[in-house]
This record gives structure tokens, C-alpha cells and sequence, in this order.
């Protein structure tokens, strides 16, 4: 039996299905990417420069003193309140939100290194 012959394939057009087979950015690309981020760059110095004359339209005024407080502040006082440490579920009947969200703010106040771990799913205020 005799191979067939199929039509040779050209180096670039190898080249070109590898780097679509694998998501490899062409030239092209990345000279869009980089005018469109040159399009922002310049969106954010014309906002930098625009005088504020006060809230946007059907916006509200908030300083320091109205803010109401987020929900790690909120997380944050009840731990800080507690002499002993406090838990998970007590948090939970304190603040009514899901277990998820107060993990997720526990990790970020321990990072932060506002809470300190007592013991498993305990924790105070770090001194």
C-alpha cells in the first residue's frame, strides 16, 4: 500500500493553530489591550481633574459621622465586646447573617490581625 500525500502545512500556519489551541495572546491583542487601557488611563485622568461639586444626581451625602457601619465592624464589636471569646453561632443570633459571611469576615479580621483564635471556632479581640 502507498501513503497518501495530504498538502503540506506552512510553518505559520502550525504555529498560528498552536497558539489558538493553547489561548496564547498574538500581537494583535495585546496592542488592543494595551489602547484600550490607554482609553482608561485617560478616562481616569479626566475624572481626577473634574471638580467635584457635590453628589452625583439622586446621590446621597455620607461622611464619617452618618456611615453606617459594615458588616465586619459589625463582627468586629461583638467579638471585641466578649471577654471570653465568642462563637461562631452567637455571632450568628447576634447578627443574623449566613454562616459563609461570617467565616469569610473572621478570615479577614484574623488576617488583619484584629482576632485572635482562642480555640476551634472561638475567638477575641487581639491585644
Amino acid at each position: 500500500m502507498t501513503r497518501r500525500r495530504g498538502r503540506p502545512v506552512s510553518f505559520d500556519a502550525m504555529v498560528k493553530l498552536f497558539m489558538r489551541n493553547y489561548n496564547i495572546p498574538t500581537k494583535k491583542d495585546v496592542e488592543n489591550i494595551l489602547r484600550r487601557l490607554e482609553r482608561v488611563e485617560v478616562l481616569l485622568e479626566q475624572f481626577a481633574k473634574r471638580p467635584n461639586h457635590g453628589p452625583a444626581p439622586g446621590g446621597t451625602v455620607r461622611n464619617a459621622a452618618s456611615r453606617m457601619p459594615s458588616a465586619s465592624d459589625k463582627v468586629f464589636e461583638i467579638i471585641r465586646r466578649s471577654r471570653q471569646g465568642i462563637g461562631i453561632a452567637e455571632i450568628r443570633e447576634k447578627t443574623g447573617y449566613g454562616d459563609k459571611k461570617i467565616r469569610n469576615i473572621i478570615y479577614r479580621l484574623d488576617k488583619a490581625g484584629r482576632i485572635t483564635r482562642i480555640r476551634r471556632g472561638v475567638y477575641t479581640e487581639s491585644h
